[in-house]
């Protein structure tokens, strides 16, 4: 263990202070009181700023499922059965509760008029087939009308689009931000706007079908064959075997069109996209590019360059609909988009789109999803996004440490890659893709949600990247309904159902966590007061730097043994810094064991936090702990005593 006099010294000192007020004292400490946890509070609220500092928050939510107070949660069940949340279930309560958690952008995924079994033929809207639609509530990405809401979200279909015109300006008046899908790539096969302006036509509506491809066809066409249903999987049948009279295993589509993952069949495989058609962008099938490139300078350029850049272009007819579409979004005062599989879609049209977005909103916020981070700079410099999933790289590693099979030294060399982008980088523990934190299937019966504590600290306070929550992760949602189509372990966005955890927080529409038990309650406390700290502190848009351990400067708690290399593996700690405010972070991934740890800044180190020989008292913000970091002799050294999961904050 490292040896020096205040090292012990501080260390005496810290465990009587953290003894007193926050766990890790004992493998199995007790949670704190609502009374003391409002003191805590209170004691560290005035190190924070009043305003953000500018490091988004967006807030996902299931907008179907976000209200839903029914808990039938039958497989395959009805709208009348397991029951549907609305737009009108955003009450100003229900807002501040998610502003709470320091957000600054809603988004609200499954939005757009998509396919949907529920008949709605008394209000106009045709049916749509079973057999390409997934699940009884059907897919968000698979849209059938753009210019058109989910009747489902409203309490008046004929007034869907009023509805959600409302809860727009009420998430406004509550202080936030509002972000939809659009999804560039595909479009549901059996794709018809019944709400288009005046003089616009719907996708394919003005196609040549005599052709595999041509520039302006929106889509591709296999031609001289049929479109056929393909062939189910493992005994699946469409709404789980219901009888329905557009359930016979046909779906008229002449000639046959790519299907939305790129797949030319005329019967796609089961595994396909084939609820959905590809988007003609002017790729042709060769993979060779009919529509103007451009230049590699224009990296380097601003969004007024690229917006001059396409003013004399002639650009395929998608991405003309595709910019009405998001201009028409914009006009009902939509803040922002999040584009689904953005990096199927060529670069190019992403410069032309989000130039033009740019200069009609500045402020727009647009977040891709794209994994390959070959593509990263690309997207963001040339296709002028603000934000990327950092899923592949971040995300995937950040789970393999929660899960004991990667070491918790990764994290700094992918930020160390990412130090030119990072601030473009999104980071989440969860989303409607993803597994929940507190499945069985992530991080286990041990862990569970906790573990979702220190990864959290990690995810939102690392970098100058902007944090994504997904409804239901702040107070241990897990996933595990089977609902039909969804499978267990995401809260499945294909069926109607009810989120049991997010209803006891949600309470019968009090919005108060009334019906929380004591754990999840403390678990939603503690992901509010780390994102305070995301949102607001300073240093959260300053510098960075990363903090390494050796074997020697961890120990067992209880018997005082030097433990091995795997401990330190365990830890991730870094300094979030300006010129005249530091933070260190440490996160401790091991379920067990409670650890004395010194932490070692170096002479290298102390010099860029700007940081003399004596004495800094330091204040955890996630408990108001005080903890001292002594510096003698070009060495500063912090000894802390950690429990599971824990994670410390501490502002110096």
């Amino acid at each position: 263990m490292f040896a020096t006099k205040f090292a012990k010294w501080n260390r005496t000192i810290l465990s009587i202070v953290i003894c007193a007020v926050t766990i890790g004292c004992s493998p199995a400490p007790k949670e704190e009181s609502s009374t003391q946890k409002q003191q805590d509070s209170m004691q560290i609220e005035h190190l924070l700023p009043d305003k953000p500092q500018g490091k988004p928050v967006v807030y996902q939510v299931f907008t179907r499922l976000f209200g839903n107070t029914n808990t039938t949660n039958k497989p395959w069940g009805t709208i009348e059965e397991n029951g549907v949340g609305k737009f009108s279930d955003f009450t100003d309560t229900a807002l501040q509760g998610i502003k709470e958690l320091g957000t600054t952008h809603i988004w609200y995924t499954g939005v757009p008029h998509h396919d949907v079994i529920t008949d709605y033929s008394a209000y106009g809207i045709t049916g749509d087939d079973p057999d390409v639609v997934k699940g009884r509530a059907g897919s968000p990405y698979a849209v059938k009308d753009y210019y058109s809401v989910n009747p489902d979200l409203a309490d008046d279909p004929t007034k869907r689009l009023q509805e959600f015109e409302s809860l727009i300006a009420r998430t406004h008046k509550n202080g936030m931000q509002v972000i939809i899908d659009i999804v560039p790539n595909h479009v549901a096969r059996n794709y018809r706007s019944l709400a288009k302006p005046e003089g616009t036509s719907d996708f394919g509506e003005q196609d040549d079908t005599g052709v595999a491809y041509a520039k302006d066809n929106n889509f591709y066409y296999v031609v001289g064959a049929d479109f056929q249903v393909p062939l189910s999987l493992d005994g699946y049948q469409p709404l789980g075997g219901e009888v329905h009279p557009l359930s016979d295993g046909k779906f008229a589509e002449s000639p046959a069109k790519w299907t939305g993952n790129g797949s030319r069949k005329a019967q796609p495989n089961f595994h396909d996209w084939y609820e959905t058609i590809k988007v003609n962008y002017g790729v042709k099938p060769d993979g060779s590019y009919d529509f103007p490139r451009l230049p590699e300078q224009y990296m380097q350029l601003e969004i007024e360059q690229h917006a001059k850049f396409w003013q004399d272009k002639v650009v395929p007819d998608s991405w003309r609909k595709f910019r009405e579409i998001t201009h028409y979004w914009l006009d009902k005062g939509v803040d922002g988009f999040r584009y689904d599989m953005a990096e199927m879609v060529p670069v190019e049209f992403w410069s032309y789109l989000n130039s033009s977005i740019k200069m009609k909103n500045p402020r727009a916020f647009l977040l891709a999803e794209v994994y390959n981070p070959e593509l990263y700079r690309h997207y963001i410099q040339l296709g002028k996004m603000d934000y990327l999933y950092d899923k592949v790289e971040f995300y995937d590693s950040l789970k393999s440490i929660m899960q004991g099979k990667e070491k918790g030294k990764v994290l700094h060399q992918i930020q160390s890659g990412h130090q030119d982008i990072e601030q473009h980088m999104l980071h989440f523990l969860e989303n409607h893709d993803e597994q929940r934190i507190a499945s069985d299937d992530f991080a286990g019966k041990v862990g569970g949600a906790q573990m979702g504590k220190p990864a959290l600290v990690v995810s939102a306070l690392i970098s100058r990247s902007p944090t994504l929550l997904y409804f239901g992760q702040e107070v241990a949602e897990d996933g595990s309904e089977d609902l039909g189509f969804g499978d267990p372990s995401r809260t499945s966005i294909f069926d109607y159902g009810g989120v049991p955890a997010h209803q006891r927080w949600m309470n019968n529409g009090k919005f108060d966590g009334g019906q929380l038990s004591l754990s999840e309650k403390a678990l939603r406390s503690f992901y509010v007061d780390v994102m305070k700290i995301s949102a607001f502190h300073p240093t959260m848009l300053g510098g960075y730097m990363p903090i390494s351990f050796k074997p020697d400067q961890v120990a067992d708690a209880q018997t005082g043994e030097v433990l091995n290399r795997q401990a330190a593996d365990k830890l991730v700690a870094f300094v979030r810094y300006t010129d005249n405010q530091r933070v260190l972070v440490v996160s401790h991934f091991e379920q067990q064991r409670t650890i004395n740890l010194d932490v070692v800044l170096t002479a290298a180190q102390l010099n860029t936090l700007q940081l003399t020989t004596g004495e800094y008292l330091g204040v955890d913000l996630l408990t108001g702990a005080q903890i001292t970091l002594m510096v003698e002799q070009e060495l500063g050294v912090m000894a802390l005593n950690l429990g599971p999961m824990q994670s410390v904050v501490i502002q110096l």
